[in-house]
């Protein structure tokens, strides 16, 4: 669905500029989501809790194969002692159940963690899902805001792309774009110590248009 947004929209903006009736009615402004995404502090504060947690959750991992490493060790010394020749035959039957049962335990310890780290990476990837839907709800919110009040009826985001991968706007003036405006709102309230950043990032912005009807 987004592909054709991305494909027809250029298409329907032309036409609509071409208007002359609609030209004379509309005000364009642009703006950069990519740009504001990444600057928001809440994107920053997001990535830091993500970050965090899949620490954690690796770390989890980690101890959970550990100790699957470990059992295993345990197995293998089980069957060597089970074909010990120097034991009687009932004790090599009795280390060779008992290594029957060390397997078993074995194979649900990868089953566990198999799910475990299923679960996990759907955890984490909601979780990512929920905060950049909420910072994309705080950004609209605050391109609205400044939309209305200078009377803006479509605002454009710069940063989306075509379906041939090119800009879909390709000239704007800076007098006409919100971005640092928007940014401004939206950190006012940002801490003053905010956490420091990786640089492979945890969340990102759709490529989308952003369109903003004044009343």
């Amino acid at each position: 669905m987004k592909i054709i947004l991305r494909s027809i929209f250029p298409a329907v903006l032309l036409l609509t500029l071409l208007s002359g009736s609609a030209l004379a009615q509309t005000k364009i402004a642009t703006v950069d989501l990519g740009n504001t995404f990444t600057n928001y502090y809440k994107t920053k504060l997001a990535q830091a809790a993500i970050q965090d947690r899949a620490t954690q959750l690796a770390k989890d991992d980690k101890s959970m194969k550990d100790d699957l490493q470990k059992a295993t060790d345990d197995y293998q010394q089980l069957l060597t002692q089970a074909n010990d020749p120097a034991i009687s035959g009932d004790e090599r039957d009795r280390r060779k159940q008992t290594a029957a049962d060390k397997l078993k335990q074995l194979e649900d310890r990868r089953a566990a963690i198999a799910q475990y780290e299923q679960t996990a990476q759907a955890d984490l990837n909601n979780q990512r899902q929920r905060m950049r839907e909420k910072i994309l709800d705080d950004i609209q919110t605050a391109i609205n805001a400044k939309a209305k009040a200078g009377g803006y009826t479509l605002v454009i985001d710069k940063s989306a792309q075509a379906a041939s991968l090119t800009s879909v706007v390709v000239f704007s003036d800076p007098a006409i774009d919100l971005t640092a405006d928007v940014l401004k709102q939206l950190n006012a309230g940002a801490p003053i110590d905010l956490p420091a950043m990786s640089s492979a990032p945890a969340l990102s912005p759709a490529p989308s248009l952003l369109n903003t009807n004044a009343p």
